[in-house]
């Protein structure tokens, strides 16, 4: 399922913006945040946060736009809190289902963490070749959970 979303959260990715960026700010505008400050939100998390090859990026985007839409805003609404965990719970089994793993290192098949290992990715056209999947996954569940919920 796309809608603009999802082409938004590619089209931020094709710019240059990294996957957790262009998840979440294809997502901002509807939970009332400017593109700008979701982009600055998402700007560490990156190559499976900071290049580390842990979560995805555009799995932590994903999150974040989830949280977004269904976070709670009081420290006492344990069904907001539930409710968030629970969809996030989903995006991960199914963005894991689509894709294999929800880890940076494995969806690249390669880690990212040092200065000669991320030059080889791009030297091999890993994020271009792999990461735009990922992006339009991503959204795409993100989708069909708010339609859903």
């Amino acid at each position: 399922m796309a809608n603009d979303a999802t082409e938004r959260a590619v089209m931020l990715f094709e710019q240059g913006y990294s996957c957790s960026q262009s998840v979440f700010a294809a997502f901002a505008p509807d939970g009332g945040l400017t593109a700008d400050t979701a982009l600055r939100i998402a700007g560490g998390l990156g190559g499976g946060m900071g290049r580390l090859g842990e979560v995805c990026g555009a799995v932590t985007g994903a999150i974040l736009a989830i949280g977004l839409a269904h976070g709670a805003t009081r420290p006492d609404d344990d069904a907001a809190k539930e409710a968030t965990y629970t969809l996030v719970n989903e995006l991960a089994g199914r963005f894991r289902r689509r894709n294999g793993s929800v880890l940076c290192r494995e969806l690249l098949g390669m880690s990212i963490d040092s200065a000669d290992l991320l030059q080889r990715a791009r030297d091999e056209g890993v994020f271009g070749s792999t990461c735009p999947g990922l992006v339009r996954a991503a959204a795409e569940i993100v989708v069909e959970l708010l339609a859903d919920a």
